[in-house]
């Protein structure tokens, strides 16, 4: 039965609520490889054997929330703040040029010190440096002016994910915040024209098989470009420290299943998943996966980005972490693309977009080795 329901999800991108969670509520070894087999043949169709790399640069670790899973929560009086300049930044998108990235994902904390004419200041100084270069935000909820101001300045996407789309769940998770009030945001990001990224994390504390349904129908409906999907891993001094985290079993089965519902979607292999399992990154690109976000932050802040405990790659300089994934990539079978790395429906509605070289460069080219 299940491997009809998956046939029928490959076939029309689609399924019932129902035979979603009957999925998740009896999938076995085997259909879970059946299912991994779809949704690899689906990314292999739309993207190929390609991956796009991101570069990560976690500027700041300020934050006026106090989401109970996260590490750099607002009320967190045991992290080690820090903010990254202008110029640092700048230095950041420099390396990270040099390394092949077409790609920058500026992350960071809900930080009022960043107010919009920073942004501005700061996506603007990338642009002038590196105009066929795309800049990814991920700077948390903000209003429809500051989104749009952003946008203007030169920001092509935004990833803001959901983390839930259970009403309950989310307020729980978020104290005094407003599920809908999240729901708005990324509906005012389709709305301004950013490639849009929603997301979910797999495992977190009282979720269950239908919540998850309820994210998979939540994607489906709103269809972002981006869709970041990571297991819950607990952060030892927030007040779901004790709890047990998500798994990558789970995690995968997820990425899978969004891959068959939008085949276009950009679909990252997170670090987080690369923290519970030495191989997490490798599984979550076979099972539907084509990004991976190697980090370019300066090395002496990397630890203090600390979202969830066991990290990995806090202590690696950006060539490494860029020589390392490369690696990893290939000896799992597919190839690095040195590429802003759009997505494909977004890319065919936006044609005059330079993609830059889809010519394969390794980083040894690119290093001068």
């Amino acid at each position: 039965m299940i491997k009809e329901y998956i046939d029928e999800l490959f076939k029309f991108n689609d399924l019932s609520d129902d035979k979603l969670l009957y999925i998740l509520e009896n999938i076995d070894e085997d259909s879970k490889e059946y299912l991994i087999e779809k949704s690899h043949e689906t990314r292999m169709r739309t993207y190929g054997n390609k991956v796009f790399m991101r570069g990560l640069i976690e500027f700041t670790n300020y934050c006026k929330k106090n989401c109970e899973y996260c590490g750099i929560q607002g009320k967190n009086k045991k992290a080690d703040r820090y903010r990254l300049t202008y110029d640092q930044i700048m230095e950041c998108a420099i390396i990270g040029d040099r390394l092949g990235y077409k790609t920058y994902v500026l992350q960071g904390g809900e930080d009022p010190y960043f107010t919009d004419d920073r942004m501005i200041e700061i996506i603007k100084g990338i642009k002038k440096m590196f105009p066929n270069n795309a800049i990814t935000l991920s700077l948390g909820e903000r209003s429809y002016d500051s989104y749009k101001k952003m946008f203007d300045a030169g920001a092509d996407r935004y990833l803001l994910r959901h983390e839930t789309a259970s009403k309950e769940l989310y307020e729980w998770l978020h104290p005094g915040e407003v599920f809908g009030d999240r729901i708005k945001c990324l509906y005012n990001l389709k709305e301004i024209g950013y490639q849009f990224g929603a997301g979910f994390m797999v495992g977190l504390p009282r979720q269950t098989k239908k919540d998850l349904v309820k994210d998979l129908r939540f994607v489906k409906e709103i269809e972002p470009h981006m869709c970041g999907i990571g297991p819950f891993i607990p952060q030892k001094e927030t007040s779901l420290g004790g709890y047990t985290a998500g798994t990558l079993e789970d995690t995968v089965i997820m990425l899978a299943l969004v891959r068959l519902l939008l085949p276009n979607v950009l679909l990252p292999a997170t670090t987080a998943l690369g923290s519970i399992d030495k191989m997490g990154r490798e599984k979550g690109i076979k099972a539907g996966g084509n990004v991976v976000m190697p980090n370019l932050s300066p090395t002496n802040v990397r630890e203090k980005y600390a979202l969830y405990d066991g990290k990995i790659c806090t202590g690696d300089e950006a060539a490494e972490c860029r020589k390392c994934i490369e690696r990893r990539m290939n000896n799992a079978g597919f190839e690095i693309a040195v590429t802003r790395g759009d997505n494909v429906k977004w890319s065919q509605d936006n044609p005059d977009v330079k993609q830059y070289d889809e010519q394969q460069v390794s980083i040894n080219s690119i290093l001068g080795f």
